[in-house]
């Protein structure tokens, strides 16, 4: 709104003529000027400079609306949609699945089931609107090479025999899924600044980054951190931005990095202590989401994976439809599996913390590269 032309405010001539006379071309130049600035800019008195400034404002200010505008609005441009995720439990946690338009984050340590869940979103946008899918295609940015064609696949017969059984539909499904593989940061923003263009042109419904965070690691790797942290910014708002245009769901898995108490930053496979009685090797770690506040604050919805007690769960540690709430679940061969649809509530500082403790998640997994 600031950089609205007051060439295109409809302002009586007058005021538009002494506006851009005095080159004063935005609203940004008006606004920001104070009245008696202004008053000696313009050559006239308080009158016309509080006219102007209320004139500029009325166009360059958006208008105050109701909660019940707003809510209309929203259903009107399709915002109030929902991509199930068809566990059941938490689709009712996040009103229906993951909500189109907005930023979600997938956080947690390797292996957990992250990309799992991540296979599972691509498999259901492209399903037919009958099965509660978008019925469209799916943009999915592989930047750790774990996209599996063959596993996304075995999920949906799994998941959906009575789908799968018609003959090329595998196929078809899968066709509807672009893949792409950056090497590099550079190239994860050329990919993105083509993105807005792909998802209009190919009837785009759901955009799936995983994960943003393997660039900022391989790039900490090579000393060149001050470099990276303009590009993501960009990166996180063009992202949502993207969202915001096309009204899709855009999910972004993100990696933890570990903090133990006496030894600084980890990674979460490396803090060990032995159990207490059977000799097992068991982690203990303080794990927190990669990509700082700035990230956490500008995501929407932030779906937790973590593991304690020998039991995973995913956790919605934020959104603004439902409180913090835990679900244990499993990875079987048709993906992931809620084991209780009720929830267990979740309070504290357990809302935000990241937990890896229990047995070593390579031993839950039945799967192999399970995300």
């Amino acid at each position: 709104m600031a950089n609205k032309l007051v060439s295109d405010m409809c302002l009586p001539p007058h005021l538009a003529h002494l506006l851009a006379a005095r080159r004063l071309t935005t609203a940004k130049d008006v606004l920001s000027l104070p009245e008696v600035e202004l008053m000696s800019l313009l050559d006239a008195g308080l009158a016309t400079a509080r006219d102007a400034v209320c004139r500029v404002s009325e166009f360059a200010c958006p208008p105050c609306q109701t909660a019940l505008a707003l809510l209309e609005e929203r259903v009107r441009l399709g915002g109030g949609g929902r991509l199930a995720t068809t566990l059941c439990g938490l689709d009712e946690a996040l009103g229906g699945g993951i909500p189109l338009g907005k930023l979600t984050e997938v956080v947690g340590p390797s292996g957990i089931g992250k990309t799992q869940f991540c296979l599972k979103l691509a498999l259901l946008a492209t399903l037919p609107e009958c099965y509660g899918g978008l019925n469209g295609r799916v943009v999915y940015i592989d930047t750790e090479s774990k996209f599996s064609s063959r596993r996304m696949i075995e999920i949906g017969q799994k998941s959906f025999p009575q789908i799968f059984r018609q003959e090329g539909l595998a196929q078809k499904m899968a066709g509807r899924i672009l893949v792409m593989r950056p090497s590099s940061l550079s190239d994860f923003t050329k990919s993105l600044e083509q993105m807005k263009v792909t998802l209009l042109q190919n009837d785009v419904k759901l955009l799936i980054v995983d994960s943003v965070a393997a660039f900022m690691s391989s790039e900490n790797e090579r000393g060149t951190t001050g470099f990276t942290q303009h590009p993501l910014r960009w990166a996180l708002s063009f992202l949502k931005s993207i969202a915001e245009l096309t009204r899709i769901p855009v999910v972004v898995s993100n990696q933890v990095r570990s903090q133990s108490n006496d030894d600084g930053y980890h990674y979460s496979f490396e803090v060990k202590r032995m159990g207490d009685g059977d000799g097992a090797e068991r982690l203990e770690s303080h794990l927190v989401a990669a990509l700082g506040i700035q990230w956490a604050h500008a995501v929407t919805i932030r779906l937790v994976f973590e593991s304690h007690s020998g039991q995973r769960f995913i956790k919605v540690a934020k959104s603004p439809m439902s409180p913090a709430v835990a679900f244990p679940f499993i990875v079987e061969s048709s993906g992931i599996t809620l084991l209780n649809d009720e929830g267990i509530d979740v309070s504290g500082p357990e809302i935000t913390s990241i937990r890896c403790q229990g047995q070593n998640l390579l031993g839950l997994l039945p799967f192999e590269n399970r995300g």
